[in-house]
């Protein structure tokens, strides 16, 4: 091997040494940023102000002000025409084992519902609460509205003063007055849509009524009512309500708002020929 041969081999061993020695340190270097860096965010998290941890706390917050809410002022909704008659109470436990509620959560609901049919009770501090945690969004008012029908529907008619009483509600949540008087409609159209059978002979104004439940006139287009079906279905949504706020074991009544929905749809679909 002559002089030349060997330097070079030599400059060239040195030279992948070299590299051999910067990628490690680099790598170290890089590993140790990052391991420092993940220390940081875990204490920063830790002490409760990790961008994460206040996704989880508002969510956490936003389920219990929505749970707080919801049976106050369903209670309060059921007094408002004088007295909570006993079918109101009896409907109102039916709906908690509907709901599938915990033990624990069935406690809570029955507290919150008395408290809200107490003389005294602050509805607009309630209401507060739940624009401050929840009104950003509308899902979740929507879904309050749809408890508190329930509610005021149980004894079969919805009273003026529960009429009255739901109309201050969505306004002070953010629904206009218009809103608030569709909602109503489709939620009563709607209720034509529970326990639909497939197959039975409809009702002679149930088209009619199945347009009204999606929210629309008869002279919409295909395509109208095809999106209004579509964005009632997924308002519903049950991963969509649990991760905006609303506790598991209450989405229950989500999942049979969607069955009247899709009940209401087939007949729009079939008259329609889609």
């Amino acid at each position: 091997m002559d002089l030349f041969t060997w330097i070079f081999r030599l400059l060239g061993g040195l030279l992948a040494l070299g590299l051999l020695v910067f990628s490690i340190a680099s790598a170290a270097v890089v590993g140790v940023g990052i391991f420092i860096v993940g220390i940081l965010l875990a204490l920063f998290a830790g002490r409760g102000r990790g961008p994460w941890r206040m996704v989880m706390r508002d969510s956490s917050a936003a389920r219990q002000t929505f749970f707080e809410t919801a049976f106050t002022l369903m209670g309060h909704v059921a007094k408002s025409d004088g007295r909570v008659s006993e079918q109101e109470i009896a409907l109102t436990e039916q709906l908690m084992t509907r709901l599938g509620l915990t033990a624990t959560h069935r406690q809570e609901a029955i507290a919150l519902f008395k408290r809200g049919a107490t003389q005294g009770f602050d509805v607009d501090a309630q209401l507060r609460e739940f624009t401050v945690h929840c009104g950003s969004h509308a899902n979740l008012r929507q879904m309050l509205m749809v408890f508190l029908f329930n509610t005021a529907i149980a004894d079969g008619a919805i009273s003026p003063e529960e009429h009255g009483l739901l109309r201050r509600i969505a306004i002070a949540v953010g629904f206009s007055d218009a809103q608030f008087e569709q909602l109503m409609r489709m939620f009563a159209a709607q209720e034509q849509f529970s326990g639909a059978r497939p197959g039975a002979a409809p009702r002679p104004d149930a088209l009619a009524q199945a347009y009204a439940a999606l929210g629309m006139e008869a002279s919409a287009s295909d395509r109208e009512v095809k999106h209004a079906y579509r964005k009632l279905m997924s308002q519903y949504h049950p991963d969509k309500l649990i991760a905006e706020g609303v506790p598991e074991d209450m989405v229950r009544i989500a999942t049979e708002r969607t069955q009247e929905i899709q009940n209401a749809w087939e007949l729009v679909r079939k008259a329609r020929g889609l």
